[in-house]
């Protein structure tokens, strides 16, 4: 009879084992890392997402190695954006001009947008498209209104808008909704 006991107490503290781990993989993949309560981009993610090799015969062609499924893709050194479908195919790609942050590498989700507010360098911008922050500065997409020109962020003030041409933004706008992947790369 203890040979029993001993076999249902070790089945036991097995299953036992098995929930914990289970239900700390579920908690660590769903727990928010900030208030935009969606996880930031994690080492693995931003490892893979740092070493997106790019077509040298065709600098606009899709970084490999940048995701799958629909999502935004942000290249910090190309200044360039992909935006890809559900079937991994590029529906626009596009130049922007950067802010003073970069947004590190790694997979971020569209936290909010905005159809028109006043940018952190006092101008007027439309279709902000929010999807991390760094240093207490909200980093996004967003086009000036005016001509319909991005512009070039000052040097001395802190600034998270990638700027597009209102063009750009209005297909960004339509495109990046709330819940959307943004895969940042180098």
């Amino acid at each position: 009879m203890a040979g029993t006991s001993a076999g249902i107490v070790a089945g036991l503290t097995a299953a036992a084992v098995a929930t914990v781990g289970f239900l700390a993989y579920q908690a660590q993949a769903t727990a928010p890392a900030g208030p935009g309560g969606r996880p930031g981009p994690s080492a693995s993610a931003a490892a893979a997402a740092s070493k997106a090799p790019r077509d040298r015969r065709n600098p606009t062609a899709l970084p490999s190695g940048s995701g799958a499924g629909e999502r935004v893709v942000y290249s910090v050194d190309d200044d360039r954006v992909w935006l890809v479908d559900e079937r991994n195919r590029v529906q626009h790609t596009f130049r922007v001009n950067p802010g003073t942050l970069d947004p590190l590498p790694g997979t971020y989700w569209v936290s909010s947008r905005s159809n028109a507010v006043t940018g952190t360098d006092g101008l007027p911008i439309e279709h902000v498209v929010r999807f991390t922050s760094m240093d207490d500065v909200a980093i996004g997409f967003s086009a000036v209104v005016g001509d319909g020109s991005p512009t070039v962020a000052d040097p001395g003030v802190k600034t998270g808008g990638i700027r597009e041409t209102r063009a750009n933004g209005n297909l960004m706008w339509q495109f990046a909704t709330i819940g959307v992947p943004v895969v940042v790369i180098r």
